[in-house]
């Protein structure tokens, strides 16, 4: 079985929003990206940026498990589309997230549910939705 090693590396995100204009996230390691605020913008919202991280998640524990499984040498690729359904009531949340994975590759169909579902035990964003997350707010002066 191949050992996967695990390089850490800083992380977060800070968002930057004037009085006009929208938001502009950065990254520790060097990452930007312009958040939209309008439905008819083009470009990535809060809560596609919530999708794109739990999919991206998803794909890369996706391979891992492949690996852990011994049968990566037969993976091609691994698409994961996730959408949601947000709270009818207060307060304002996604509900429901859906995971379609399409997983490529010479695999059986119990292969490739073994891989999806040890990518969602894998995959520290869905951990994160699924579990209780507490938040520790400071506003500074």
């Amino acid at each position: 079985m191949t050992q996967v090693k695990v390089k850490t590396r800083p992380t977060g995100a800070t968002a930057v929003l004037a009085r006009m204009g929208q938001p502009d996230l950065t990254t520790p390691t060097g990452g930007t990206l312009g958040v939209t605020t309008s439905a008819s913008d083009s470009g990535f919202n809060p809560i596609d940026l919530l999708y794109s991280s739990l999919a991206a998640c998803m794909v890369l524990s996706a391979r891992i498990a492949a690996s852990k499984l011994g049968i990566l040498d037969r993976f091609e690729n691994v698409t994961a589309e996730v959408t949601g359904e947000k709270a009818k009531t207060e307060p304002s949340r996604i509900e429901t997230f859906h995971i379609a994975l399409d997983v490529k590759g010479n695999f059986n169909d119990d292969e490739r549910q073994a891989i999806g579902h040890m990518a969602e035990d894998i995959c520290t964003v869905s951990n994160t939705l699924r579990g209780a997350v507490s938040f520790d707010l400071t506003v500074k002066a």
